[in-house]
């Protein structure tokens, strides 16, 4: 542990865990936000960080001009990540109102050094879309399905690919979607087997179980000693 004068930081995370520590921004100050990331750097050689408002990243780029903002996925990277290898995992977003979540999921996958599949705007309501992309899909290790409104991506998907699906929904929709949780339903209830489900809006979340996912099929997900 590495304790700043607002965060007690957790260095071993990835030896237990198979993933880093990552910073959440979220409610912090752009001063807090640069003090944690410039102790990741100084002891792990990079940080991450999510939820990064545009005060925030004009913080981190000055302190680490090297750096890179995602402002679309909110995120921050920095430092030596790993080169992309091994099999690719796929983002496949329904609309481009989810766009925000996808782009969060793939930047995660980016900075854990996956290749991903990416495909945008292949809802349901053209179906046609949908079936287009699914030769592509067939080399990945899982697919992270993002989708808002009703969320029945993540169900036809299962019901045609053998990959696991993790399901992602977001809070994109009008007043019966309830911010989400109606497309949350929809994928916990889906009776098509092999779907994952994370909470809303958690691109995030879901990089990291496809990661875990990524780690067990290549033989790497025992617990280290």
């Amino acid at each position: 542990m590495d304790e700043t004068t607002t965060a007690r930081l957790d260095h071993d995370r990835e030896r237990r865990t198979g993933i880093p520590e990552v910073v959440l921004c979220e409610r912090k100050s752009p001063d807090g936000a640069v003090a944690i990331m410039r102790r990741f750097m100084e002891r792990e050689g990079r940080a991450i960080a999510t939820r990064v408002t545009a005060e925030q990243a004009g913080s981190l780029l000055a302190a680490f001009p090297g750096g890179h903002h995602n402002a679309l996925a909110r995120m921050f990277t920095v430092g030596n990540l790993p080169a992309a290898a091994g099999r690719p995992i796929a983002v496949v977003c329904a609309g481009t109102s989810d766009l925000p979540v996808a782009e969060e999921a793939h930047e995660m996958l980016r900075a854990l050094g996956h290749p991903v599949v990416r495909h945008d705007d292949v809802g349901v309501a053209g179906i046609h879309r949908t079936m287009a992309i699914l030769p592509s899909l067939e080399p990945c290790t899982a697919v992270i399905a993002v989708a808002g409104m009703e969320g029945a991506l993540a169900s036809v998907l299962a019901g045609l690919i053998r990959q696991p699906v993790i399901a992602v929904p977001t809070s994109v929709g009008y007043g019966a979607s309830l911010g989400g949780l109606a497309a949350l339903l929809t994928m916990m209830n889906s009776c098509a087997p092999g779907i994952c489900v994370v909470n809303i809006d958690a691109g995030f979340s879901a990089a990291c179980v496809a990661h875990k996912f990524a780690a067990a099929f290549s033989g790497n997900g025992s617990k280290p000693s």
